[in-house]
């Protein structure tokens, strides 16, 4: 591997992991009450719980794509977003913070299985990557924001501060 693929994985690593930039991403949701996770605080258009399903989805979606697959894109925006606010119970709160980690994880591993500049259609592997990174940041920094607004931040790792 020579030395710009390294600069590349590194990259692409860091971006998915927001290393650099926020808070890890893999632990946004971490401590986070789950009833808490169903609240929308006045004028939010999300829960956080419906951002943590949002963005599992397109993680899983890319994970597909990445995998070769051609997962369906829905006809509506509506389509990857759930419906309901709230988890039904800790259970779910806790199998969808899984099931984010996991697609997260996923997506590190899929970004080193195989050349990042090859075309899978007319998207090169690294442009699905930095898409989905941008992604689950930029929706990462709305869970931040939803949970100062809650007095639900810091998780229990610390925030990001100097």
């Amino acid at each position: 591997m020579n030395s710009n693929s390294k600069i590349v994985d590194q990259t692409v690593a860091h971006a998915l992991s927001g290393k650099g930039a926020h808070v890890a991403t893999p632990s946004i949701f971490a401590g986070l009450d789950w009833k808490v996770a169903g609240n929308q605080p006045a004028g939010a258009p999300h829960s956080i719980f419906q951002l943590l399903k949002h963005m599992t989805y397109w993680q899983d979606w890319v994970v597909k794509w990445l995998d070769g697959k051609r997962p369906p894109v829905p006809k509506h925006a509506s389509g990857s977003w759930p419906d309901t606010p709230d988890p039904v119970d800790a259970e779910e709160w806790k199998e969808a913070v899984k099931d984010f980690r996991v697609t997260l994880d996923e997506l590190g591993r899929q970004s080193r299985k195989t050349d990042v500049f090859a075309m899978l259609g007319k998207k090169s592997r690294l442009e699905m990557l930095q898409t989905i990174a941008s992604h689950t940041s930029y929706h990462a920094g709305q869970v931040v924001l939803l949970r100062q607004m809650l007095k639900k931040w810091p998780p229990p790792s610390g925030g990001l501060t100097w």
